[in-house]
């Protein structure tokens, strides 16, 4: 009967996963095909007309919207992880209560982070419909992932690490940036490559907070689109689907592009980590059997 059950289950595991990768193929060749044909170079224009509608300022707003958003949600997020993992009793109540907040805010829909946005960036601060509101916005939603895929990485990392770094006289703050964040940064950078993604393809809140204006912005204080954006706009006009389409080939051609490079960078850390990591933990056995040997003589 066990072995029934386990033949079983383990037919629908693998149904579950040719499902899945057939629903996956099914809606990339669809974009392929649908948007490949609609590809031109006038969609690559510096400016966007009513005539050509160009992807091109709404390509380099993207890579404007990861940058700033990355550049505020990433550091908070490290840092927010190593004071719950490094510096505070693990499993107390109040990292208990972190989690529980950072897991709901991670479920909630963006159109509820898009209205916070508006009413508090664009209206409260004055900020308007800008790429700041935008990407302060996006910073909140990523937040929570970037802060709990970093936990979980810390936490992985073998405290005998820790140990050994603390044996050779290194001090907490020493031990985590020199020790426990290289052997952690595969984990924090994959937190990182979701929440690129989630902002690459967001679109409801930045309708509220950075607007839709198809043009590279000349400061942070400017309305803009992102390439979703872009996409819902064209779409939603029903005047250029072709152009949408197209829009969406080079928004997966991004984000494809995106996760080679951190599957890259994900093994070279890897590597490095693991080198850089054991490194404290030998010398530590190195001197404790010197010393052994010395008391033995």
């Amino acid at each position: 009967m066990r072995k029934l059950t386990s033949a079983i289950l383990g037919a629908l595991v693998r149904l579950a996963a040719l499902l899945s990768v057939a629903v996956l193929l099914v809606i990339v060749a669809y974009i392929l095909i649908m948007g490949i044909p609609a590809l031109s170079p006038q969609m690559f224009s510096p400016a966007y007309t009513s005539e050509n509608s160009s992807m091109l300022p709404a390509l380099v707003n993207t890579v404007f919207a990861v940058a700033l958003t990355l550049a505020v949600a990433v550091p908070l997020g490290i840092m927010a992880a190593i004071f719950l993992v490094e510096y505070t009793a693990r499993d107390n109540r109040f990292i208990r209560v972190v989690r529980l907040a950072a897991e709901t805010l991670t479920g909630i829909p963006s159109i509820v982070y898009g209205l916070f946005g508006m009413l508090f960036f664009v209206t409260y601060l004055g900020w308007g419909l800008s790429l700041l509101s935008g990407c302060m916005t996006l910073a909140i939603m990523v937040l929570p992932t970037i802060m709990r895929t970093t936990e979980e990485a810390l936490l992985a990392v073998p405290d005998s690490y820790r140990e050994g770094s603390f044996g050779l006289g290194a001090g907490r703050l020493r031990t985590v940036f020199r020790v426990v964040l290289p052997s952690a940064a595969p984990g924090i950078l994959g937190g990182v490559i979701l929440a690129i993604g989630r902002i690459i393809g967001e679109s409801a809140a930045l309708l509220f907070t950075a607007g839709t204006v198809a043009q590279i912005p000349t400061s942070v204080m400017d309305s803009t689109r992102t390439m979703a954006v872009h996409m819902y706009v064209l779409s939603s006009e029903g005047l250029h689907i072709d152009a949408a389409y197209a829009t969406a080939v080079v928004l997966l051609a991004l984000a494809l592009l995106v996760n080679a490079l951190a599957s890259l960078l994900a093994k070279q850390l890897t590597s490095n980590a693991r080198e850089r990591a054991y490194e404290p933990v030998a010398r530590k056995e190195r001197v404790t059997h010197a010393f052994t040997e010395t008391q033995h003589a």
